[in-house]
């Protein structure tokens, strides 16, 4: 019996969609995260609250997005996990047997993997954002709303990117300590290293154009692209290496 095209991409969405929301490890990931990154943010909140002379000049929101560089960990490797799961205890052969159209498998896991990753990314950068606004409420700094919602929207645009990017990457080399290694030397030890070395380029890369996408405009960051900008530049960056991912996954051996 002939499936249409549409019916068939809408199943293969929703085998994808139940297999991530059934694995453990995602779940794990995301509640590690959210745990992790409170953490973080009490951390900044008290040390900014200790700063008697200059804590009412500084924005509560800066102080809420200040653990988003340690946050941004959780997620690479949500989208590691997302990928790189399948390939053990050879699990990726029995799914393409199930679906054998490989571009479009792939395909629907990244748009599976981002249905998940919205929600949660959306709700730790809220839980981060809020956790300074409550403790530090007497405080005179006011941000105005359309700023927080901006940069909301912005943080949760960033982390569901990274998310995916991560997965593409996952794909491309299906080991998940090797996808681990290369993602977090990059975003911990190469992309902060290339500041001296690469001032002039380094805007152009994924995690410093995804930085404009949720900085807030009265930070003391300078910020050389607008949030537009930033998105579409780290919009590619993930295009490219899903499309790479996909190629690779269309035209190699399980």
């Amino acid at each position: 019996m002939n499936v249409s095209s549409s019916r068939k991409t809408s199943r293969i969405l929703m085998s994808e969609l139940y297999k991530l929301v059934t694995l453990p490890w995602i779940w794990t990931t995301i509640m590690s995260t959210l745990i992790a990154n409170l953490f973080f943010v009490a951390a900044f909140t008290s040390a900014s609250a200790g700063l008697h002379g200059t804590v009412g000049k500084q924005s509560t929101l800066d102080i809420g997005l200040a653990s988003m560089v340690y946050l941004q960990a959780g997620f690479i490797i949500l989208g590691i996990l997302a990928t790189c799961s399948e390939y053990t205890g050879g699990q990726m052969r029995t799914s393409l047997t199930t679906v054998p159209w490989r571009g479009i498998q792939l395909s629907m896991k990244h748009v599976a993997l981002g249905i998940i990753t919205i929600p949660a990314a959306f709700i730790i950068v809220l839980s981060g954002v809020l956790y300074p606004f409550i403790m530090m409420r007497d405080t005179p700094a006011v941000v105005e709303l359309d700023v927080i919602i901006g940069t909301l929207v912005g943080a949760t645009g960033y982390l569901t990117l990274t998310t995916l990017l991560s997965a593409a990457v996952g794909a491309i080399l299906r080991r998940t300590t090797s996808a681990l290694v290369v993602l977090l030397t990059y975003y911990f030890i190469l992309s902060p290293l290339s500041r001296d070395f690469l001032p002039h380029i380094r805007d152009y890369f994924p995690d410093t154009a995804g930085l404009y996408m949720y900085i807030p405009p009265s930070s003391d960051v300078v910020n050389g692209f607008t949030p537009i900008q930033g998105t579409g530049i780290c919009i590619l960056w993930t295009l490219a290496l899903v499309i790479v991912a996909t190629i690779c996954h269309c035209k190699r051996d399980v």
